[in-house]
């Protein structure tokens, strides 16, 4: 039996699974709602969502509206000693707790990060896998709030109120309450890349979602999360997604295994 990838994009739909694994595993909300319910203990996933379900755990999920998640099949063995060092120990007693758990906005923001990048790439998917755990080791967490961040969800809520119109950097430091100077060097320490690398991030993962939940032309979605023609919205996604529109609406979707 091949074994599941370390990371994987999953589109799940009305229909109903019910199983479970020999394997833990942890489903990281990016948009729509996904019910869920793992030893008895139900939740819904959404953006800043997380469900851990333990190795052996029976679970139950559907998305009568359609959800998109990065899930995480964390490998057997030695695979957490070997990888995790340090944070390992805290990684096996998250994995051992059934139910659901919130994400601070710098925790979604890796999530979404790993989201549009090439999780097939075994390297990029090892240590997506590595950063994923170790945020979310309890010490880790607790460094975390102990000082003040960016407001993420607030950048998240605009940028998807006004993806259709020319967003700027300058609307973001406003949100912030920085310089634009001050908001460039404050994304490029906390996340790695630029205001704008993360508008465009947004604009596609939400135009991912609207490729697979609706039936809108292509050149109207393109419209509604901000590119001014189909040709560049499309290479936009070809660079990002690493295929088309039309082929990213033609994915099934990956099930849960």
């Amino acid at each position: 039996m091949t074994a599941s990838p370390l990371l994987s994009l999953r589109h799940y739909r009305h229909d109903l699974i019910a199983h479970s694994h020999d394997h833990p595993q942890l489903v990281f909300g990016l948009g729509g709602r996904l019910e869920f319910e793992v030893d008895g203990r139900g939740g819904r996933v959404g953006r800043q969502d997380l469900m851990v379900v333990p190795a052996g755990a029976h679970h139950t999920c559907g998305s009568p509206e359609g959800s998109d998640c990065l899930v995480l099949d964390v490998p057997g063995g030695h695979w957490l000693g070997d990888h995790l060092g340090e944070h390992a120990d805290d990684s096996r007693r998250l994995l051992d707790r059934p139910g659901p758990l919130s994400l601070d906005s710098r925790q979604q923001q890796l999530v979404d990060w790993l989201a549009t990048s090439p999780v097939n790439d075994p390297l990029i998917a090892r240590q997506g896998a590595v950063l994923l755990l170790a945020s979310l080791n309890p010490q880790a967490c607790a460094s975390a709030l102990t000082s003040r961040r960016l407001p993420y969800a607030t950048f998240d809520r605009h940028i998807e109120q006004h993806a259709a119109y020319p967003l700027q950097v300058a609307d973001l430091a406003r949100l912030a309450g920085l310089s634009s100077a001050r908001l460039h060097a404050r994304f490029a320490s906390e996340c790695g890349m630029t205001p704008m690398d993360y508008i465009r991030q947004r604009r596609l993962t939400m135009a991912r979602q609207l490729l697979r939940e609706t039936l809108l032309p292509v050149g109207e979605i393109a419209m509604r999360v901000g590119y001014g023609s189909q040709s560049a919205f499309s290479a936009a996604v070809l660079r990002t997604f690493g295929c088309t529109p039309l082929a990213l609406r033609r994915e099934p979707g990956d099930k849960e295994r």
